[in-house]
């Protein structure tokens, strides 16, 4: 039995949501993963702010329908797809996403969108590559750090030269 007209307008609103939440998107060729795959995607995802939606193309055209930043998306929807929706921690999920192609072997990604810009391989593969965000902040707060440390080693420093200086000067007299 095919889905009715209510239900795949609810499907829409959910999709619509689901776009409005989210900072990225990846759109995968899903054709040869089984349930068993899908549902250890979605496992992976959930840990990294990501949901996996298998949907039909026409309907996900719908809910992108009238979204400026969503609107490249369209160029991807051809053939079977899965999308991965991501808010949050982008590198994780696209590491997760990629781990769990590397270990099937059966899933490809056909492109992502992230902020209105369609994403290459290999720029998905560079957000893949980046330090999580917490380790990030611990390098800028180390970086911050770093100043104030220098400033006072510099201030210490200025009167045990002069002393120094003052000692070694005194021994030649």
């Amino acid at each position: 039995m095919g889905r009715t007209l209510e239900n795949k307008k609810e499907i829409v609103e959910e999709l619509k949501t689901l776009l409005d939440d989210s900072e990225m998107a990846l759109v995968l060729d899903y054709k040869s993963l089984s349930v068993k795959d899908i549902s250890d995607l979605r496992t992976r995802l959930q840990s990294k702010s990501g949901i996996c939606k298998v949907t039909k193309n026409t309907l996900m055209r719908k809910a992108i329908d009238g979204k400026a930043n969503w609107s490249n998306l369209d160029s991807l929807l051809t053939g079977t797809n899965a999308f991965i929706l991501v808010k949050g921690d982008i590198g994780g999920a696209v590491k997760a996403v990629q781990a769990f192609q590397k270990e099937t072997q059966k899933s490809e990604t056909k492109g992502g969108l992230f902020e209105g810009k369609l994403l290459s391989q290999d720029e998905i593969k560079a957000i893949a590559n980046l330090p999580s965000k917490e380790v990030l902040m611990a390098q800028i707060a180390g970086a911050l750090n770093a100043i104030p440390t220098k400033i006072a080693v510099g201030i210490n420093e200025t009167p045990s030269g002069l002393a120094r200086s003052l000692n070694q000067h005194a021994e030649k007299a």
